[in-house]
């Protein structure tokens, strides 16, 4: 499977249904750097921090010159739920036919109490203002994530 290559290589192109049902593309977004953020699925422990971490840094990410989207597989109307529950004030993609994790190589073979299954690896991507990507994390971890995208951003 191909996946979004190494920083300094082209982001993949993307358009993906938002919480609020608009379309946003890539291209939509030239011009802003772009935090865009792969989670497994709403309302979950792990993707309920993350998403709440970064709506906390969202004032810092905008001085910054940057937007932050989370995209996972789940539904336009479950991302407004999601949003609604914990006041998230991100931005949140649809894929729910997984075109875009799959672009990006985040669609991949888990592993849990020793069944295998497919689902989204924690992954995020910092793509600069020409649509260069600029950083690339892949099994985040929650705690502090925030905290290096948003140097990354600065140092951009």
């Amino acid at each position: 499977m191909a996946s979004a290559g190494e920083p300094g290589s082209r982001a993949p192109a993307f358009t993906l249904e938002m919480e609020n049902g608009e379309k946003l593309s890539l291209k939509d977004l030239k011009g802003k750097k772009v935090v865009l953020y792969f989670y497994p699925k709403d309302d979950t422990p792990g993707c309920t921090k993350e998403a709440v971490a970064f709506t906390g840094d969202l004032a810092k990410f905008r001085r910054a010159g940057a937007v932050v989207i989370g995209v996972s597989k789940d539904s336009a109307a479950r991302h407004q739920k999601f949003i609604a529950k914990h006041n998230l004030k991100i931005r949140l993609g649809a894929d729910e036919d997984g075109k875009v994790v799959e672009k990006y190589g985040v669609w991949v073979e888990k592993n849990m109490y020793g069944r295998k299954y497919m689902g989204i690896e924690r992954a995020t991507f910092l793509i600069d203002e020409k649509g260069v990507l600029r950083g690339v994390w892949r099994k985040v971890k929650v705690a502090g994530h925030t905290d290096e995208v948003l140097e990354a951003v600065k140092a951009l």
